[in-house]
């Protein structure tokens, strides 16, 4: 349906070479987008677009970029306008999470995660949007929150400080780019297994307490994510603003 389609519209996917974000940005290529990827290493993006391409056939590109620094940011949209012409969507998806007691965290590790998991989302997100309003885009603009927007899970006070300020600052952002007809919206996943989530599925108890409270009876797969991202990326979701869709087999119902 067109309703769903991508076809013929740029889509940025920062920490699109792994995990979550490699899945939604495979399902961004198969419904037709151009894909840009983009993280900290050059050589993993280089893995993933080429891999992505070999199971959709579409233009998946891989830009190294520092998105702590505000700049960068900046510069990863400037290249990607010069090649692509403009940017439709956004996915905000780089991910950080430090664990640890609350009185054992320090300064930097503070800054470290709220550098990744909130401030670089906001100024993406800036960035992205003068581009949109300069070329009158009609843009969807996608943010990652988490279960952790909803909770306060110990041991990651700062992961959860941020995924709460994602949420809220989605709403904010939202509210003032409607008038330019810029839907921002977010996706919080639940228990998927990852990179990030590695050392509490390693533990075979939290896995038992994960399935017991999730009423769909599993874990999150990479591809449960797909379906939702793609509709807030496309002109089915034009109406909906300042949303966030919990993908999570029903974990915050109980």
């Amino acid at each position: 349906m067109d309703l769903f389609s991508l076809k013929g519209k740029t889509a940025i996917v920062v920490g699109g070479s792994k995990g979550l974000c490699k899945g939604i940005a495979t399902g961004f290529s198969q419904a037709g987008a151009n894909v840009v990827i983009a993280s900290r290493k050059q050589g993993d993006l280089d893995i993933a677009a080429k891999d992505i391409m070999s199971k959709t056939g579409g233009v998946v590109k891989g830009i190294a970029a520092d998105i702590t620094s505000v700049n960068a940011c900046e510069e990863l949209v400037k290249k990607v306008v010069a090649e692509f012409g403009q940017v439709d969507i956004l996915l905000n998806g780089a991910g950080l999470n430090i664990r640890k007691p609350m009185i054992e965290y320090t300064e930097e590790d503070w800054d470290k995660v709220l550098d990744v998991q909130l401030k670089y989302v906001f100024f993406m997100g800036q960035a992205v949007a003068k581009q949109m309003i300069e070329k009158n885009v009609k843009g969807k603009i996608i943010n990652i929150c988490s279960l952790n927007s909803e909770l306060g899970l110990k041991n990651m006070v700062a992961y959860v400080a941020a995924k709460g300020g994602v949420k809220q600052m989605t709403k904010a952002m939202a509210h003032e780019l409607a008038q330019y007809s810029i839907s921002v919206n977010a996706i919080g996943p639940g228990y998927f297994e990852t990179e990030m989530t590695k050392p509490i599925f390693e533990n075979p108890d939290n896995i038992r307490r994960f399935k017991e409270r999730i009423p769909f009876g599993r874990t999150g797969f990479p591809e449960d994510l797909i379906g939702t991202a793609i509709f807030l990326a496309s002109p089915a979701s034009d109406y909906v603003v300042g949303q966030t869709i919990y993908v999570d087999g029903g974990y915050l119902i109980n």
